[in-house]
């Protein structure tokens, strides 16, 4: 059966630029052949914004990398949905990141596992799986 994931957007970003940061586990989840490896549009949102203030290095603009980079790994581009959106107001606040509760929001309503290395994602109710090579733990 196909189990569908959710790459939080830094764990994304070191899929693609620096895999040996991501654990062992969101390596092997991530390169499972059954697997349905979601990026959501949140992150395309997130990964724009940070390159365009400077705070985020690409080897090519967001507008080509991302495409690029989506269908060499064959990982589906995730939408938000008005349902999505209207949800967010309802997550307790222990994130404050606004894309960030944005991903917890879809993984929760689209029934998605999160890859993140993030370990305030640990406080929502959400499957996990630990991406960082460091501490944070899973649920």
């Amino acid at each position: 059966m196909t189990q569908r994931y959710l790459l939080d957007t830094h764990c994304w970003l070191w899929w693609n630029a620096l895999p040996e940061q991501l654990s062992q586990q969101a390596l092997d989840t991530i390169t499972q052949g059954d697997n349905d490896i979601l990026f959501s549009v949140i992150s395309a949102w997130e990964i724009s914004i940070k390159h365009a203030l400077g705070k985020l290095k690409l080897p090519v603009e967001p507008s080509k990398y991302i495409p690029s980079r989506l269908a060499a790994n064959r990982m589906t581009a995730l939408p938000v949905q008005l349902e999505h959106m209207l949800r967010v107001n309802q997550l307790p606040h222990h994130h404050r990141d606004p894309f960030d509760r944005l991903l917890i929001v879809q993984a929760q309503n689209d029934n998605l596992t999160i890859i993140t290395a993030d370990s305030l994602f640990n406080a929502y109710d959400v499957s996990i799986v630990w991406g960082g090579r460091g501490g944070g733990g899973s649920s």
